[in-house]
């Protein structure tokens, strides 16, 4: 009984802390962006994601993302979030379909002594052929303990899938993928 209870005690110790980012919000900068092409009927398809990325964050435990979401899953979903509130969004009768390769995705926790660092590469599809690839830096105030950094890593996250969601639609190339 002793022994057991000593692996409960020393589980719980060691026990990782998961680190969530909030549910994608729209950014008015996209929104504005979007309504400025004047198109309309874009359906969005499925993302897939990168072979090796790595979710932990220092040993203090992983990034996991709300409601069991992929780390793809969120990209494509604030897309077609973005496209939505845009009004461009329309899968049922959708001119072009896009789909979409997280290439790269990774994070720092700790970049110098106190910032942090998103980095995504998104390659997207149109159904008409054509495709664009785009690069997100993103670096952010981090922490020099653990909990904290990982704790500002995921709230990071977001930001940086705004930031390569504004890069891709304000490409000049965007409205080739979202074109018939």
């Amino acid at each position: 009984m002793k022994k057991y209870m000593l692996a409960v005690a020393l589980l719980t110790m060691t026990a990782c802390e998961s680190y969530t980012p909030q549910r994608y919000a729209i950014s008015a900068d996209n929104n504005v962006a979007l309504k400025s092409l004047g198109i309309a009927s874009v359906g969005v398809g499925p993302f897939t994601g990168p072979v090796d990325f790595d979710a932990g964050c220092r040993a203090a435990g992983p990034i996991s993302l709300p409601d069991g979401m992929t780390f793809e899953g969120y990209i494509q979903t604030a897309l077609m979030d973005e496209l939505k509130v845009a009004g461009i969004y329309d899968p049922a009768n959708s001119r072009v379909v896009l789909t979409g390769a997280v290439e790269q995705l990774d994070f720092s926790s700790i970049s110098g002594l106190t910032g942090g660092t998103w980095d995504i590469t998104l390659r997207v599809r149109s159904s008409n052929g054509r495709s664009l690839v785009v690069s997100e830096h993103y670096a952010f105030k981090s922490g020099y303990g653990a909990h904290a950094a990982c704790r500002q890593t995921a709230e990071a996250y977001p930001r940086a899938v705004q930031n390569v969601i504004n890069k891709l639609i304000t490409h000049p190339q965007f409205r080739d993928l979202v074109t018939a």
